[in-house]
């Protein structure tokens, strides 16, 4: 059975839990509800299991913080033997537009310290990720204040339907690959 760890990025602790910055916890915890799944806490995180069409998906959501969430990638990779081009990291991304989607296989960490930290740890930038848009509307000086922020109403509204859009990415990264996925769901 192929075996994929998908990793969604945020804090842990209620203060975090409807902010910008955990749009990965967000989204596995959606994933997690409609598939009828539960998080198990485990070493380094919460991980529950996703079973589809033979392929076995590992959803973590690393509980060292976002800015040590290598060490956590790097023990399940070891652990399950998941090769890299079978993660998908799940991070928010303030340079594209609200619930934008972007996919790519390898990149740089984008000044986002939950991604240098994986790339710290794994040796490489070449892994793929998921980066979702929450958009750069915050004043100078603010971008801490704003990426740590709850959703707006708005956001809120239409965070449902991106959620949902969200979650067929990772059942297509799984079942379609990589290459088929950034081709469907790009700018999205």
């Amino acid at each position: 059975m192929k075996k994929f760890l998908i990793v969604g990025l945020g804090n842990i602790g209620s203060e975090y839990v409807n902010t910008r910055h955990n749009i990965g916890f967000k989204l596995l915890d959606y994933l997690a509800k409609t598939e009828n799944i539960d998080f198990n806490t485990a070493k380094l995180g919460d991980i529950a299991e996703l079973k589809i069409k033979g392929r076995t998906l590992l959803l973590l959501k690393p509980n060292t913080y976002m800015n040590l969430s290598g060490k956590a990638v790097k023990y399940w990779m070891e652990k399950e033997n998941i090769p890299k081009e079978n993660i998908l990291i799940i991070t928010d991304d303030l340079n594209i537009s609200f619930g934008t989607i972007r996919i790519k296989g390898k990149g740089s960490d984008g000044g986002h310290n939950g991604l240098k930290n994986i790339q710290l740890l794994l040796n490489t930038s070449e892994y793929p990720r998921f980066r979702f848009g929450i958009s750069d509307t915050f004043k100078k000086g603010q971008q801490i204040d704003y990426v740590l922020g709850e959703w707006s109403e708005e956001e809120k509204e239409k965070l449902k339907e991106r959620l949902q859009t969200a979650s067929e990415v990772i059942k297509s990264f799984a079942l379609a690959g990589l290459n088929n996925t950034m081709n469907t769901f790009n700018g999205k």
